[in-house]
């Protein structure tokens, strides 16, 4: 069974059912070091140390994963988003870049809209592609932040959807979201480019069957 896993400050809080369920992708090292006692260390001191970096990862084990993930969810206001993993014919994979990293287009689900609607609009807006279609979900992330405007901590859910792009369009990058380049990456250099990446973006290639 896949794990939930947020993530805080680039490290993973990861509730799972057995330790065999944690991608080498999350976590390659060691996991029995970072199995965390629920009963001796209560959720906002693991958060805690994520967020301080006195550690790189918290792993608790429950046959009810939903349970806990609620319980971790209700200290944080939540917020979703949808977004793509784009290839085209010669299967090469699209990449934005955008505050320092590379990244996949997503945005924020407005009200009204579904997450493949948003998933699409966001793709056209932020790389300038027309002819994009859905073919599959790929599975959700979650990853905590802080709101810029209000100083919320945001926990988001996003929705990640395999697309296939068709047309013959050129790639637009939307400067006014930050987004500085946009990239069709061969597969095989694809793990060069995650090593520059976030956690939530690895995670969505390993989902989509990419091996790195």
């Amino acid at each position: 069974m896949e794990p939930l896993i947020i993530w805080i400050q680039e490290r993973p809080l990861i509730i799972c059912e057995q330790l065999q369920d944690i991608p080498e992708c999350i976590l390659p090292s060691s996991r029995q070091e970072y199995l965390v006692d629920i009963d001796k260390l209560d959720l906002q001191t693991m958060i805690n140390q994520l967020q301080q970096g006195t550690t790189e990862a918290c792993i608790m084990l429950s046959n009810d994963t939903s349970t806990v993930f609620q319980d971790i969810a209700k200290r944080y206001v939540m917020r979703e988003a949808a977004g793509g993993l784009i290839t085209d014919a010669q299967q090469d994979v699209l990449l934005i870049f955008r505050w320092g990293k590379w990244d996949l287009p997503k945005g924020k689900i407005e009200p009204g809209d579904d997450p493949k609607q948003t998933a699409l609009r966001e793709v056209h807006e932020e790389t300038g592609l027309y002819h994009v279609a859905i073919e599959r979900f790929i599975c959700h992330t979650y990853h905590v932040y802080t709101d810029r405007h209000t100083n919320e901590q945001i926990l988001k859910k996003t929705h990640w959807f395999k697309m296939q792009f068709t047309g013959t369009e050129l790639t637009v990058p939307q400067i006014e979201e930050d987004i500085l380049d946009v990239q069709w990456i061969k597969p095989v250099h694809i793990e060069k480019y995650l090593r520059y990446s976030y956690g939530t973006i690895r995670y969505v290639f390993y989902c989509a069957g990419y091996t790195t």
